[in-house]
């Protein structure tokens, strides 16, 4: 959507069509930022867990 959009918003024009477009790009930045944190920190999928649960289903 950023590839789309950001060439035809226009920030150098007045008015409302300028505050509009810096609106939008700042919440689409921070709806980018957002995403990047949710990779970055979510928790790491650890194998020895994986490996109990293995275990688990060989004993029914």
């Amino acid at each position: 959507m950023l590839y789309y959009a950001v060439p035809r918003l226009s920030l150098e024009s007045g008015g409302l069509e300028s505050l509009f477009a810096g609106s939008w790009l700042l919440f689409a930045l921070l709806a980018v930022a957002g995403n990047l944190t949710g990779i970055l920190y979510s928790p790491k999928k650890h194998k020895v867990k994986r490996k109990m649960e293995y275990k688990r289903l060989r004993q029914y």
